[in-house]
């Protein structure tokens, strides 16, 4: 018996992975560097802890609203956030 592993196939969903990360890897750290936790930084950006944690798990938004208060929250640039955020995204596109 034998396994054939087809890696072209699996290779869009772990680009996603590892960007999402990326972006939530420096969302994280850009917070902890604040002294917020997940909560306060949530709240200071108007979403819920859930949303937050979210992102800092991988999800990375596209909403500029979003990522507006979230550059609030962590009183870093918007412009900062929103480049890392759509460098992160366009790395999904093929």
């Amino acid at each position: 018996m034998s396994i054939t592993i087809n890696m072209q196939d699996g290779l869009p969903l772990i680009h996603r992975q590892v960007w999402g990360r990326l972006f939530g890897r420096c969302i994280e750290k850009t917070r902890e560097a604040g002294g917020h936790s997940v909560e306060e930084a949530a709240c200071l950006a108007g979403m819920e802890t859930c949303q937050w944690a979210a992102i800092e798990a991988g999800y990375v938004p596209a909403d500029v609203a979003q990522l507006r208060s979230m550059a609030g929250a962590l009183e870093c640039g918007y412009d900062k956030i929103a480049t890392l955020a759509f460098l992160c995204q366009g790395a999904w596109e093929q």
